[in-house]
């Protein structure tokens, strides 16, 4: 069984044992939600010279798109306002700053029809997050930037939070990720050549869970739900933000959400900061997660 919780009151370390237990929370914009998406939307709109972005795939090429979008990723999520509008954020939803360690928000993008589904506008197969080295105890906070319809949501597949999917996370290697993966999504158009962990077996995704809340309503769920992007065919592109945080208590105390079926090599625990001074995670917790020396690969992606 799956509860989604609306505008709940409960307790950060409340709500964060529901999360591991499956649950679902979504909350209504709040200012300092509504000061993140408007930051982004200023942002996306000048990238595009007054065109309205949600509908510009039907003005140009979709190499022309990429041209645009690619630099606008990573201008987004490195510009120090974002990550001090982020903080504000986790610090008014009632999290502790001080053990409430986040990484840099994701500005995606999932067009129309197919026009761009590889590389910067990644249509998400049905994966968890666990599948790619995020840590059990990673909460996944979400939001949509415009308008959304179920139609260019995202969805949730609960049957498979008891249930284990036979999935290729085990040749996943998060450091060649950043060394690799990352680095050539700009030139993923046509198609997508990068490696990535999905399922190896065929999925029953209904029922499904599709979240539209308003813009800047957040949608809070544990990295090992599995979810997948919505096949858009509402007639214009999503925007949306999507960051992580997790409890540095519960990291050290492998506390977290229950590991059916994840098993990739490294750990991105070194993406997070504290909230409070932006001090990364002690050598002595990353030590619990990356038992193994890491070999190849960048144990940090750098744009």
């Amino acid at each position: 069984m799956c509860t989604v919780f609306v505008d709940s009151s409960a307790s950060g370390q409340t709500r964060r044992t529901r999360l591991y237990g499956g649950d679902i929370f979504t909350f209504s914009p709040r200012p300092t939600s509504v000061a993140l998406c408007e930051f982004a939307r200023t942002m996306i709109e000048d990238a595009f010279h007054g065109l309205d972005p949600r509908y510009a795939q039907f003005e140009m090429p979709v190499e022309r798109y990429v041209e645009i979008v690619a630099p606008l990723k990573p201008r987004f999520i490195h510009h120090p306002k974002t990550m001090e509008l982020l903080k504000a954020t986790v610090n008014e939803f009632g999290c502790d700053m001080e053990r409430t360690y986040v990484d840099v928000p994701r500005l995606r993008m999932v067009t129309h029809g197919g026009y761009l589904t590889s590389g910067v506008g990644y249509a998400h197969h049905p994966h968890r997050d666990t599948w790619y080295s995020a840590p059990l105890c990673q909460l996944n906070w979400w939001l949509p930037i415009y308008e959304l319809e179920s139609e260019n949501s995202m969805a949730f597949h609960p049957r498979y939070w008891k249930q284990p999917v036979r999935n290729s996370s085990s040749e996943f290697n998060y450091y060649e990720w950043n060394a690799v993966g990352r680095q050539t999504a700009s030139r993923q158009i046509r198609s997508d050549t990068r490696k990535q962990p999905h399922a190896v077996e065929p999925m029953e995704l209904d029922p499904e869970i599709r979240a539209v809340p308003p813009p800047a309503g957040i949608v809070l769920f544990s990295a090992a739900q599995m979810h997948s992007t919505v096949p858009n065919t509402s007639g214009r592109a999503r925007y949306s933000i999507d960051f992580r945080t997790i409890h540095i208590e519960d990291a050290a105390a492998r506390t977290g959400a229950p590991n059916l079926d994840s098993a990739p090599t490294g750990t991105s625990l070194r993406d997070f900061v504290r909230g409070t001074d932006s001090a990364p995670v002690s050598e002595e917790i990353l030590g619990l997660y990356d038992t193994a020396p890491p070999t190849k690969g960048e144990l940090i992606f750098r744009p």
